[in-house]
């Protein structure tokens, strides 16, 4: 089970030879039963919450006094009004459900059982009484009788708070929730701690319920940009690079220059006539497209110097994206990939967070300091979060890296197969059948390592935001230092993980076998990595920044002609958010293709020379690409030394074929 291996075997491996598709074995079986052993252990978890009587608690509701509504409830000891019939009460109403305590994640709030949630605001207790009259359903106390709702003196204690909002059942969940959204407002001020003014939070809460057509809208624009993208990246890849460079310097430019001319043009416009709230609205749009104008400006500046430090490395990338082109023509379901994999995230993340409501409301029932019920789970079983959460990242991470074996799979059979009219009918479908066959276990284990490296880093990033303000400078900086290195080292093991498994893929071998291949592999083409890798990456990158401009100006667009009533910061943030979220998630599929058609031109190239029975495999177009990176490093090293250095990474590859 672990990487570490013997002088021998590791003698043994460096004179193995790379045979493609040849044979394929189950790798990694000890840690496909680990792996199956800890997902029982999350069953175990959902059915012990389940069986406890944590999902009737959930869905139906529970009032302060351990009655479910909507069935007949058993008596509890010691407890004041529990054993309650509430077969007709089958809703959950608070009586101030405003009152938010985020640390223990719940209401502090006296809940009830009612027959109907008010839909109308009630101003007064008269209101209240006269609602309990009609509907039948007591919003105060079980203590007290309708009839005494506006003459006791308890009356302010023991019914909801006035004036009680206007509110409608959670559909599932027979919970009453108010319909305005000042508590969702209230909720957020909460949870954004920076916002000093809270006014301003209402104003950009408001703005993003006023505007949330534009944002669904906008949304489904940048989906569609995307998946235009993913079919022009297949059909023109030759010119991609430049398309893209192109109108990325046209977005960046119109861009920045309708932030300054929408900047200038709200400066000028007269304010005497605006009424005081239009024109705090207008003044934090203002300072607002301030923002935003200044830093399109810098960025668009630092973009420009970047395209121009590697303009000469543009055209090593073109042949690689031709051939990653061509496998999008002859593998069409790779496009498709990220819905598969957000589709099984959502699925799990759902069961996740259904699992997780479970916990928080199964357990023995306690009383409290204030005389209400609460469960609680006592003994080991309380650190079943803990496990919970594990679980959520781990499965999450194997997830994620079943749909880079997938790929790698398929790409690896589409590049090793000479002939491509014999693929396979449908070499994604093949690839998901060898991964589940065969390679479970080296994805649940390269998955784990990541959830090795993750984990110590959220604890530090929960100690850092947990002690702001009260640590002193080094104590931040060491806090911030080790965050830091241990993001590198994550993403430094999502790259070789995602080389591994293309080795994997190749060879049908176990995860440190295939991880010490890979990183032979790329250690000895370092070179090329850095000028292949970073300038692909790069151009994807524009390609993100593409949607995400266009996304943005469209949504800069259609929010001004709602500057007048609506603060649109917000939404257009949550608009450039998603639209590169979408973007990231479909370029990176082409991402991925590009690392590993790369990694298998690199094994090509070291194990065969093109002499009968050792033939290459590359595509004709990477064969005209060598040829011509070996003629432009001659012509270049009698032309100049700089433009050999640049040409060298490539040109050292076909010199060694």
């Amino acid at each position: 089970m672990g990487c570490c291996s013997s002088a021998s075997s590791a003698a043994q491996s460096s004179k193995r030879e790379w045979k493609p598709l040849e044979d394929r074995s189950c790798t990694d079986i000890p840690w496909l039963l680990l792996f199956v052993l800890f997902c029982i252990g999350m069953g175990f978890i959902c059915g012990f919450s389940v069986a406890t009587g944590a999902a009737a608690r959930l869905v139906s509701g529970y009032d302060s006094y351990g009655n479910i509504c909507g069935q007949r409830n058993a008596k509890l000891e010691g407890m004041p009004n529990s054993g309650m019939d509430h077969t007709h009460r089958k809703y959950v109403f608070f009586l101030d459900p405003c009152n938010l305590d985020l640390i223990n994640r719940k209401i502090k709030s006296v809940a009830l059982c009612v027959s109907a949630c008010p839909r109308q605001e009630l101003k007064t207790l008269s209101d209240v009484q006269k609602f309990a009259e009609i509907n039948g359903s007591l919003l105060c106390s079980y203590n007290l009788k309708p009839s005494e709702y506006t003459t006791s003196s308890k009356a302010s204690v023991l019914c909801p708070k006035l004036p009680v909002p206007a509110s409608a059942p959670i559909p599932f969940f027979h919970r009453c929730a108010p319909v305005n959204i000042s508590c969702y407002a209230k909720f957020a001020e909460a949870l954004i701690t920076f916002v000093s003014d809270n006014s301003v939070l209402h104003r950009l809460i408001s703005g993003v319920m006023t505007s949330k057509e534009i944002i669904l809208g906008l949304c489904l624009l940048s989906l569609v940009l995307s998946m235009i993208l993913m079919v022009i990246i297949r059909y023109i890849s030759r010119v991609l690079v430049w398309i893209v460079t192109i109108l990325v310097i046209l977005g960046s430019l119109g861009g920045t220059g309708v932030l300054w001319w929408l900047y200038a043009k709200q400066r000028r416009s007269p304010k005497e006539t605006v009424i005081p709230e239009q024109l705090q609205i207008a003044e934090d749009n203002l300072r607002a497209l301030l923002i935003y104008a200044s830093a399109a400006t810098v960025f668009t500046v630092i973009l420009f110097l970047i395209m121009l430090v590697m303009r000469k490395r543009v055209a090593l990338t073109i042949a690689l994206f031709h051939v990653a082109g061509k496998v999008f023509i002859h593998l069409p379901l790779l496009v498709f990939q990220p819905f598969w994999t957000f589709f099984a995230l959502v699925l799990f993340w759902a069961y996740w967070i259904m699992t997780l409501l479970f916990l928080g409301t199964t357990g023995s029932a306690v009383q409290n300091d204030k005389g209400f019920v609460e469960f609680r789970v006592s003994g080991p079983l309380q650190y079943m979060w803990w496990y919970h959460v594990v679980g959520l990242i781990w499965i999450s991470e194997f997830i994620l890296a079943c749909q880079q074996m997938t790929v790698a799979g398929a790409v690896v059979t589409y590049y090793f197969t000479r002939d491509k009219r014999n693929l396979p009918f449908t070499p994604i479908l093949a690839s998901v059948s060898h991964l589940i066959r065969y390679h479970l276990g080296t994805v649940a284990k390269g998955s784990f390592i990541i959830t090795l490296v993750k984990i110590p880093r959220m604890i530090l990033m929960y100690l850092h935001s947990q002690l702001k303000g009260k640590e002193n400078a080094c104590a931040r900086c060491v806090l911030k230092s080790c965050i830091c290195c241990l993001w590198c080292l994550e993403k430094c093991l999502n790259y070789l993980n995602q080389n591994a498994y293309t080795a994997t893929a190749i060879n049908s071998t176990n995860f440190c076998t295939s991880a010490k291949d890979a990183f032979v592999i790329l250690v000895e083409n370092a070179l090329r990595v850095a000028a292949i890798n970073t300038v692909g990456d790069f151009m994807l990158f524009l390609g993100k920044v593409l949607i995400v401009c266009s996304t943005g100006l469209a949504g800069i667009m259609l929010l001004n002609y709602q500057q007048d009533y609506t603060v649109w910061v917000l939404p257009l943030v949550i608009v450039c958010l998603f639209a590169f979220l979408v973007a990231h998630c479909f370029l990176s599929i082409y991402e991925m293709v590009v690392d590993v058609l790369f990694l298998c031109f690199a094994i090509d190239t070291k194990y065969n020379d093109g002499s009968p029975g050792r033939e290459f495999y590359m595509d004709k177009v990477l064969m005209e690409f060598v040829e011509n990176s070996r003629r432009a490093m001659k012509e270049a090293g009698k032309g100049g030394v700089a433009d050999a250095r640049e040409l060298k990474p490539m040109a050292s590859g076909a010199s060694s074929a």
